[in-house]
């Protein structure tokens, strides 16, 4: 999946230009460009906060609208998730990337 081609299909969606995007998610317009234009890869919590923006779940943005299932174990592990300060959910990726 093309994380960058998505963001910009869910922005088309909506009819949201690239400074309607910032505005309504709160990022830097510089953020969006590099987006947009030098195909930077936004990191976890950027993409949390553009789901949040476009009121969907970062599950639904990787799933393409496909029904998407989790087993109980990863229902667990999102629910942890989301109570980590971001220092925490980066020592965590850290964790994960060096298994």
């Amino acid at each position: 999946m093309n994380v960058n081609q998505r963001i910009k299909e869910l922005a088309h969606e909506r009819g949201w230009s690239e400074y309607r995007l910032s505005k309504e998610s709160g990022l830097a317009a510089s953020t969006i460009s590099n987006i947009y234009h030098r195909d930077t890869i936004p990191g976890i919590p950027t993409l949390e906060i553009l789901c949040n923006c476009f009121g969907i779940t970062l599950s639904e943005f990787f799933s393409n609208n496909a029904a998407c299932y989790l087993s109980d174990e990863q229902i667990t592990l999102l629910n942890h998730w989301m109570h980590l300060s971001p220092e925490q959910r980066n020592a965590f990726l850290m964790l994960m990337s060096s298994i």
